[in-house]
């Protein structure tokens, strides 16, 4: 496989603890840019990947002849903006969730992206992971009978009002942040987008969202969701059919709050343990996203997908009010 050289566009906190030691972890895939006006910034990144070189600019980086992709970890409302102008540059690109505030901006990306031929991709990471593949297999086998529910739930707790998830001008909230996992494995793992949404519970503290409960409608299910950036730390997935109950005890950030494991009922007082130690979803989001560059292989998660995941929240925000 071609090895793919990336630049990394800004140098958020999250790229320099997950996604840029990805990168350089991943095979087939090379870290060799950072684009950053703060030099000092830089050496935390250089410190894994020495030979990194250091752009002054966003533009500068994409004028760069040697970076095939890109990564951005911007803040929300400027995804859209550099996605595009990174296609138009040339580039590949890897953006973080979400990468449109509004269900109708995915078109001038999917068009950009078919225009130019090259891959623009959302980083739902958790779609890579060998769990959730899983646990799709499990559902769609028939494993768990009819399914008849899913309840998801996902907190922590950030009351920083200087952190770009509690500033509204940047696209801060819950829903954007984590309520699109919710929305996103619950989708994954049935294939199915939700008919309605019956109930939404939002909570605003200085015009972001900080707490939502949502109940929505599927074919022939329901599902829960709880999310919260005002709560103590917890995640779970549960999804219960007529003949069984599948539970994922650390479905959206394994290795960081607990192992990946899935816990599998399908007769009474009889449970069977699934663990993935070790696997790191982001390292399988680059690689696959290298393949589906060199290799022409399918990717994940493509546009359409995210699409449809942010099609779910602006529902959930019309249904709240």
């Amino acid at each position: 496989m071609k090895t793919l050289r990336w630049g990394i566009l800004g140098a958020a906190q999250f790229a320099q603890e997950q996604m840029a030691p990805a990168i350089h972890a991943a095979k087939g895939a090379e870290l060799v840019a950072l684009a950053t006006s703060h030099p000092d910034k830089a050496a935390p990144f250089q410190a894994f990947a020495p030979q990194l070189a250091v752009h002054s600019s966003y533009e500068a980086m994409l004028a760069d002849p040697d970076i095939d992709a890109v990564y951005i970890p911007l803040p929300n409302h400027l995804h859209v903006e550099w996605t595009l102008k990174a296609l138009k540059a040339g580039k590949h690109v890897l953006c973080e969730k979400p990468m449109a505030m509004q269900a109708q901006d995915y078109e001038q990306l999917i068009s950009a992206r078919d225009s130019t031929g090259l891959l623009a991709a959302e980083a739902f990471m958790i779609v890579h992971h060998p769990q959730w593949i899983r646990a799709r297999e499990i559902v769609q086998s028939g494993s768990l009978g009819r399914l008849r529910h899913v309840a998801v739930n996902f907190s922590f707790f950030n009351d920083d009002t200087g952190n770009i998830r509690n500033d509204p001008k940047a696209g801060g909230g819950v829903l954007p942040d984590i309520g699109t996992y919710a929305f996103g494995c619950t989708r994954f793992v049935t294939g199915q987008e939700p008919t309605a949404i019956s109930h939404a519970k939002i909570d605003y503290e200085n015009d972001v969202d900080v707490f939502a409960q949502v109940a929505a409608r599927f074919d022939g299910f329901d599902l829960s969701a709880t999310v919260s950036m005002r709560m103590f730390p917890f995640q779970q997935a549960i999804l219960h059919g007529e003949k069984g109950i599948l539970r994922l005890t650390c479905p959206f950030n394994p290795t960081v709050y607990s192992q990946a494991e899935l816990h599998l009922e399908t007769t009474q007082n009889s449970t069977s343990v699934e663990r993935f130690p070790g696997v790191n979803h982001y390292v399988q989001q680059v690689e696959n996203f290298g393949a589906a560059v060199t290799e022409g292989a399918a990717y994940p998660c493509p546009l359409e997908f995210s699409r449809g995941t942010q099609r779910m929240t602006d529902m959930a925000f019309a249904a709240g009010g």
